[in-house]
């Protein structure tokens, strides 16, 4: 899962940026708004945190901007300003949550998380795909139920999901590497690291008896499918 975070505050940005590790979500992070315009004219994300008062602008102007490129990322106003007004404008612009400071770390996460079920999965509970069943909240992953879960590394985790998330089209190597690997991506020589996690995602799906395969499709990137 992968969150960009928009706050100027450099200490809560720290706290932000270890909270996100911490949980297992991909985070890229910025302290003003023009950054943020490129990183999401770049990226798409599964969650914003998105602070208003910035030192170049507001965040109600990223919000515009998502509005008319037809992004769907989900969003949540972390701000300081907790009057009604800023809460409507806020939410009437699309953001789909608002949480003012201070606020606890643990409710900032289910909020995230309710966010990502509803955008990702279009739910609020388990998840089914041919014979896997995912639970998004505990990051796990089982072959009929959650008795036995398949052990995944994050990135792992990230990329199955990703692909189930988007199993109608073809995912190229390009969007998948940036999904999972941010910026990092751009330091890549190859996308060893890429076809290196594919290729063990494979074997643990096989190994578990999972019912779907992961077809690389030349040239281009991968598409999943139930079999």
């Amino acid at each position: 899962m992968k969150l960009l975070i928009v706050e100027d505050e450099q200490t809560l940005l720290l706290d932000l940026e270890d909270f996100a590790s911490k949980e297992g979500f991909t985070c890229d992070s910025t302290t003003g708004l023009e950054a943020a315009l490129e990183r999401i004219s770049l990226y798409n994300y599964d969650c914003i945190i998105l602070d208003i008062n910035l030192p170049d602008g507001s965040g109600f102007d990223l919000l515009e901007t998502l509005y008319k490129e037809g992004k769907t990322d989900g969003v949540i106003i972390l701000s300081a300003r907790g009057s009604l007004d800023d809460k409507l404008k806020g939410l009437g612009l699309g953001a789909d949550d608002y949480l003012t400071k201070p606020f606890y770390f643990s409710e900032l996460n289910a909020r995230i998380k309710a966010i990502i079920r509803r955008k990702q999965f279009k739910t609020n509970k388990l998840v089914h795909f041919a014979n896997l069943v995912i639970e998004p909240d505990q990051y796990m992953i089982g072959v009929n139920d959650l008795e036995n879960p398949i052990s995944f590394t994050k990135k792992e985790y990230a990329i199955l999901t990703y692909l189930i998330n988007n199993h109608k089209r073809v995912i190229t190597k390009v969007s998948l590497a940036e999904y999972i690997w941010g910026d990092y991506v751009d330091e890549a020589q190859s996308f060893d690291f890429l076809f290196s996690q594919i290729r063990n995602l494979k074997r643990k799906l096989k190994d578990a008896g999972v019912q779907v395969e992961i077809n690389n499709i030349y040239g281009v990137g991968y598409q999943i499918q139930a079999l």
